[in-house]
Formats: C-alpha cells, sequence, structure tokens
C-alpha cells in the first residue's frame, strides 16, 4: 500500500489517485487542493494544468511547473484552514503549507488557495502567498563587535563590509 502523500494517512488508491487519473472528482475545495499537492509529489502536471479554471490555464508555465514539481523533493502538506468548499458550495478558500526541499534548501509554500465549482467540478481559481516574518534568533551584531566568524577583525571590517 502506497500512502497518499496528501498526508491523509489513507493508500493513494483510495484517496488522491482516482481524482489524480480522472476516475472520478474531488467533492470538495480541501480535497482538490490535497489531489494537488499529490499531483506535484507523483509529477502529474497535466493533472495540475488541467485543474486549473480556465482563464488560469493560459497563465501557467507549464515548464515551470513541471521543473517545481520535478526537482523539488516534497516533504508534506499541512492544511490550515478550509473555508466553504464543501459539496453544495460554489466556491471555497483552502489554507495550506506545502513543505518541500530543492537545491538541498527546505522551504515552505504558505498559500491561501480560491477555488469554483463550474458544471459540478471544482477548479483552482487563484492564490495568495502568505508572507512569513522573519525573526531573528540570535543577537545583532553591532559593526564595531568582533565579526562572528572568528577572525578576531572588526565586523566591519570583516563579513560586514559589503
Amino acid at each position: 500500500m502506497k500512502a497518499c502523500p496528501c498526508g491523509s494517512g489513507r493508500a493513494i488508491s483510495d484517496c488522491c489517485g482516482p481524482y489524480i487519473t480522472g476516475k472520478s472528482k474531488a467533492p470538495t475545495a480541501e480535497a482538490l487542493m490535497r489531489s494537488r499537492y499529490s499531483a506535484y509529489v507523483e509529477h502529474a502536471v497535466d493533472y495540475i494544468i488541467k485543474t486549473c479554471i480556465h482563464d488560469v490555464k493560459d497563465d501557467v508555465d507549464i515548464k515551470q511547473t513541471r521543473d517545481w514539481s520535478e526537482k523539488s523533493r516534497w516533504l508534506g502538506l499541512k492544511i490550515i484552514s478550509a473555508e466553504k468548499g464543501g459539496p453544495g458550495d460554489t466556491e471555497g478558500t483552502v489554507e495550506f503549507e506545502a513543505a518541500y526541499e530543492r537545491d538541498g534548501l527546505k522551504d515552505i509554500h504558505h498559500e491561501k488557495a480560491r477555488f469554483k465549482k463550474q458544471n459540478g467540478e471544482w477548479f483552482y481559481d487563484e492564490g495568495d502567498i502568505v508572507p512569513r516574518t522573519v525573526v531573528r534568533t540570535s543577537p545583532k551584531v553591532g559593526r564595531n563587535d568582533p565579526c562572528p566568524c572568528g577572525s578576531g577583525k572588526k565586523y566591519k571590517h570583516c563579513c560586514g563590509s559589503s
């Protein structure tokens, strides 16, 4: 049993797999979001493009999408919130974090994605990247302080000279 990449705890064949292969349609906006993440993991770029709303499809850079899918190691999906997007709704929003590693650097794609239902089928409409605030974990090095690299020079004459 291959686990579904979306983190549901179910087998991919009982979770996102039927949506990706076209055997069934995602019943909710969250299910579509989870299947799109799984499609990135499985490199099913055609499904990612197919599940974009029509006017968004025209703006998708297929090569860049394929590169992101194939050159990343996907580390997990976290659903933060879902508003509307149920079987009886016509639109919904899913906020999520998709963790991945690329070129040895780990990152988190944090997005608030909007979905629309057309003719009984859910589509990705658009999303907003949620900015991250970087918090300093060590004290700021002053210009005249010793350089933290251990050279013995003042910071402004070493690593701080830009």
